[in-house]
Parts: structure tokens; sequence; C-alpha cells
């Protein structure tokens, strides 16, 4: 018996030799090559920067407690110009390959001035746009995968400063003032956002973001008092609209996460 195992065990091994040495050898298969990681812009963010604008709004004059025009017809347009610093914070959710939706809230502050006018009784002021803020949406499109070109829209508010009123000939005060305000309206705009990678930075989840925004505000009847804070009679007519240009320097806490693995 034990002759007939050892027999069988020779002739097994000698069958599995043969059927080995008539396989030919494997062909080498190279590994696949690393795939480049692809990152989500899904995520909050916060940003900071600078930004420069103009304003222009209509006016016209008007009887403080009646609303009738005095100088009808002759309606003027108005303007200043400044600088300002800006901060931002949202959320973004990228819902496909190549778009991004988002949430968001910004504040401008700076001095962005211009002038008032009261034609019928030739005076006039500085008035300063101080501050600005922003609660709207935005959808953007990947022109790659760190680049992302978008829309925004949605409400905006703004704060006017108070001025003291000048004769228009001479520059001297004329013992009259208006107060400061508070405007709401809606802003649409647009802008790039990209890696900073893209210029050959190292600097993974920082973004440089460039942004236009035009808002339109609801019209305001600036009334004319004396420095005792008594209505003179007359109202400016005050509807502003606002455009700015903001370099915004973006943090993205979630950029830089595992690569997306390939199917076999």
């Amino acid at each position: 018996m034990k002759k007939f195992l050892l027999a069988m065990t020779a002739v097994a091994a000698m069958t599995a030799s043969a059927s080995a040495a008539d396989l030919g050898a494997r062909p080498y298969a190279k590994a696949p090559p690393p795939i480049a990681p692809v990152f989500s812009w899904t995520g909050f963010y916060i940003s900071g920067g600078a930004g420069g604008g103009v304003w222009e709004a209509d006016t016209g004059i008007v009887n403080t407690f009646t609303g009738a025009c005095i100088l009808c017809g002759f309606n003027q347009q108005q303007g200043g110009d400044g600088w300002f610093g800006t901060a931002a914070i949202g959320y973004d959710w990228q819902i496909s390959p190549t778009w991004v939706f988002g949430i968001f809230g910004d504040g401008q502050w700076g001095s962005m001035k211009g002038t008032i006018q009261d034609q019928t009784a030739l005076v006039g002021g500085r008035i300063n746009n101080d501050a600005n803020y922003a609660a709207g949406v935005r959808l953007g499109y990947l022109v790659a995968p760190n680049v992302l070109s978008y829309v925004n829209a949605g409400w905006s508010g703004s704060h006017w400063k108070g001025t003291t009123l000048l004769n228009t000939a001479t520059g001297t005060p004329v013992g009259g003032v208006t107060n400061g305000f508070d405007r709401s309206g809606w802003f649409i705009g647009g802008g790039v956002e990209n890696n900073l990678n893209f210029f050959g930075i190292n600097a993974p989840g920082w973004f440089l973001k460039t942004e236009y925004r035009s808002a339109f505000y609801d019209t305001k009847n600036i009334s004319e008092l004396t420095t005792a804070g008594v209505p003179v009679g007359r109202d400016i007519t005050f509807k502003p609209w606002v455009q700015t240009i903001t370099t915004s320097i973006t943090y993205r806490f979630n950029w830089g996460g595992p690569p997306v693995a390939a199917n076999y």
C-alpha cells in the first residue's frame, strides 16, 4: 500500500511539472499610471481682500411734506467713487463634475464719496457710501478642475453717511445738514476663482478670486435739515446704483482630499 501511494505521488508530481513546463511565461503587466488628484469644491470657505467702486444716483428735489416735485423735469445724475476692504464666508456644493452651486454672505467697508445737490437753493454736500452688505447664491462652471467661472445674485444692503451742506458757489457752510441712512436692494455679478497652484505656487486650499458686482438700491428722500434737526421743507430724492470690482484671497477648508480611484 505504501508503495502504491508513493507511486501515485510521483506520478502527480511529474504531471504537475510537465503542465508547468507547457505553460508559457506570464506576460509582464505594467502598473497603471498614478491618477492625478481630483479635488471637490464642496465645503466652507472664507475670504478677504480689497477693491474699488463707483456709484451713480438719479436725484431730484421734492417737497418734504407733500412729496410734490419742486424743480420738475430737471433731475440730475450725481456720482462718486472710492476704495474699500471686503470679507466673506460661504459654502459650495459641487453638483456635477463641472458645475458648482453655493451660498454666501459678505461685506464691504471703506469710503466711496460723491456729491449731492439741491439746485433750487444752490446747496450741496459730500455723501459717503461707507458700507455695503450682501447675501446671495452663485452658480459656477469649472473651466478647469481648479478654475471656477461663476455668476451670482441676491440681496444687498448699503449705508450712507450724512453730510454738511455748503453753498455750491462759495463752498461755505449754510447751516444745513443731512442725516445718514440705509438702503436695501439687489445685486447681480460674476467672477473667476482659481487655485493659487494655477500660478505655480504650491498653496493647497488657497485661491484667488476676482469679482464684478452691480447693486441697485431703493430710492431715499434725503431731508435737508437745520443744524438743530428741523426740516427746511425740501428733500433730495436719491436712487443709487453701485458698481464694484474686488480681488480676494480665499481659503477653502476641504481642499486637498484623496485622489479619485480608477476602475480597471
